[in-house]
């Protein structure tokens, strides 16, 4: 993943940001040693930010749509409101084993559940309402994840959307590969739709915060 933010100030930050518990930490040196890709992992600044999210809303109801290794879910955990839950949302059975194996060590295997297959089919089956939706998962899709989520979403409910500077791509109009041109028409259409209040972030690799207009 390119740098979008000084990799100086980058740094300053994480040092200027409170430390993660010992057991996120340990997913992270689990999955950058195990799993393919550990760039796709949110890494402490991303993690405090959504934390910080969580407990700001008082979220009691967390849908995050595309769990990798754990790592988000486990990070907004503790900013749950007492007898809070987050349902996340995963694809690949060897991602979901991963992550059930480090929630499961954590304090928070009560109130995370891992739910196989896809994301879709899975949120369909949800009746809501949401406090907060992360949506961190293929990039085609977000879309439908967006229009899926929207309805279901709590009167002062938010939606986030990962990725969606794309480490800068979305710039280059030269690049024309799938997931960038995805990314470019999901912020375009966000950006003109006034059923929602729409602010885009440079945390990381780009978050967008989405919420109902009125």
């Amino acid at each position: 993943m390119t740098d979008i933010v000084d990799p100086a100030l980058e740094a300053y930050a994480e040092e200027h940001t409170s430390a993660v518990p010992a057991y996120l930490d340990d997913l992270a040196d689990d999955l950058r040693a195990t799993l393919e890709y550990p760039g796709m992992m949110v890494g402490l600044l991303e993690g405090r930010y959504l934390e910080m999210l969580t407990f700001a809303l008082g979220a009691r109801t967390v849908l995050e749509i595309g769990t990798f290794g754990g790592y988000s879910a486990l990070a907004m955990a503790p900013g749950l409101a007492p007898g809070g839950r987050i349902i996340t949302c995963e694809i690949s059975d060897v991602h979901a084993e991963f992550a059930r194996r480090h929630i499961a060590a954590s304090p928070y295997a009560d109130k995370i559940e891992v739910v196989v297959g896809p994301a879709i089919d899975t949120i369909a089956t949800l009746d809501g309402p949401f406090d907060l939706v992360f949506i961190d998962a293929d990039k085609a899709t977000y879309p439908d994840y967006f229009e899926a989520v929207l309805p279901k979403l709590s009167p002062r409910g938010l939606i986030a959307a990962d990725n969606t500077l794309w480490s800068g791509r979305v710039l280059d109009l030269a690049d024309t590969s799938p997931d960038t041109v995805a990314l470019r028409r999901f912020n375009d259409a966000l950006a003109a739709d006034r059923r929602v209040v729409v602010v885009q972030t440079t945390i990381r690799d780009g978050v967008t915060l989405i919420r109902r207009a009125g």
